[in-house]
């Protein structure tokens, strides 16, 4: 698959690049639920952001968010909470430390609350890029079998190009990682930061 990278219609989208998952005090890094892949993830990106908004692109960060309730207890699926229990009251809630984007990569022009895997479901992500006229999606963040490939997959039912930068996501399993690179194949570019910020600068 090969695509012409236009910058002007083109955004870097991440996937849950958050403090409450990546920062050693977030609610992950207190659960003992850390990977050094994933650690790397921002300072992998950022130079493929950089270059994009150099030549008139955007960047966008979809942020997990979990909806607070009564006492600031979190709405969890219960796949989740069986999954993840040590998640509580004031993680991932909006407007906190921990749901805020990593300091490293801020500001983004867009931040898009997400509330399940994909950055399209029930979020304004496709209004946003709509507005800006945006036709294809550099991708990257966590994890590769979750939030990046679930959005990759509705970018394209939505006829939405899209770039996965191959060592710019990661999961909390290698093995899984390269097996959903390999099973994205069908539906997206692959290619590094590194080939990634070579295609944005030649354009």
């Amino acid at each position: 698959m090969s695509h012409a990278i236009d910058p002007a219609r083109t955004a870097v989208l991440t996937i849950d690049l958050q403090n409450d998952f990546l920062h050693p005090e977030g609610a992950y890094g207190r659960g003992g639920q850390s990977a050094p892949e994933i650690a790397a993830l921002p300072d992998r990106v950022k130079p493929v952001i950089d270059a994009l908004r150099a030549k008139g692109g955007s960047y966008v960060s979809a942020q997990f968010t979990l909806v607070p309730h009564h006492g600031r207890e979190p709405l969890i699926a219960p796949h989740l909470k069986a999954l993840r229990p040590f998640l509580g009251r004031g993680d991932f809630e909006p407007g906190s430390f921990g749901h805020d984007l990593v300091d490293s990569l801020k500001p983004a022009d867009f931040t898009v609350e997400k509330i399940n895997y994909s950055a399209f479901y029930q979020t304004r992500l496709e209004y946003v890029l709509k507005a800006i006229g945006v036709d294809t999606l550099i991708v990257g963040g966590i994890v590769t079998n979750g939030g990046v490939a679930s959005t990759l997959r509705d970018a394209h039912l939505r006829g939405i190009h899209t770039v996965l930068l191959s060592d710019g996501c990661a999961a909390f399993s290698q093995k899984v990682h390269d097996a959903t690179l390999v099973s994205l194949g069908s539906v997206t570019d692959v290619m590094t930061c590194a080939e990634a910020v070579e295609k944005i600068t030649a354009a």
